[in-house]
């Protein structure tokens, strides 16, 4: 067996959550489990200027836990299609997807892994917890608090 059949493809589909720490522990928990090669799809980018910056960001990280460069992919506006293509255009082994909690997820609220799951391969979803709001019924008023160094929270930039 040459080492291209025994290493794992594997795409991931990540954008404002790229350098999470919940998606860099599992690149390094799936890159321990065996060879893979890693390749980031930032899917609703509508060319590679406007990744830049979670490029610059993520993939030095991503290569860290991956023990491994990370390539790269930019998608178009709509993030299944992007990740359709990918999938049709390279031979990929499985997906990682890393999303925004549930009430932030634009990806989420249209599905997304559902529809990547109908592409055929092995899906795993990152999705984080959803954050507690403050309880500001038991906390008071936000401008009740004060800075250290003078001012309210409700004044502005110090």
């Amino acid at each position: 067996m040459t080492e291209a059949s025994t290493t794992t493809r594997v795409l991931v589909v990540a954008n404002r959550t790229a350098a999470a720490p919940r998606l860099l522990d599992a690149v390094r928990r799936r890159a321990g489990s065996g060879p893979c090669r890693f390749t980031l799809l930032i899917p609703d980018a509508p060319n590679r200027r406007a990744a830049d910056w979670t490029l610059d960001t993520a993939l030095p990280l991503l290569s860290r836990a991956a023990g491994t460069p990370v390539a790269s992919l930019v998608g178009g506006s709509d993030a299944f299609d992007a990740v359709r293509n990918a999938v049709g255009e390279r031979q990929f082994d499985e997906i990682i997807v890393s999303t925004l909690p549930p009430r932030m997820s634009k990806w989420l609220r249209r599905d997304l892994i559902r529809r990547i799951e109908g592409l055929g391969l092995p899906v795993t979803a990152i999705v984080p917890r959803a954050t507690v709001e403050p309880d500001f019924d038991r906390l008071g008023d936000p401008k009740d608090f004060r800075r250290p160094f003078g001012g309210d929270f409700s004044s502005g930039p110090v």
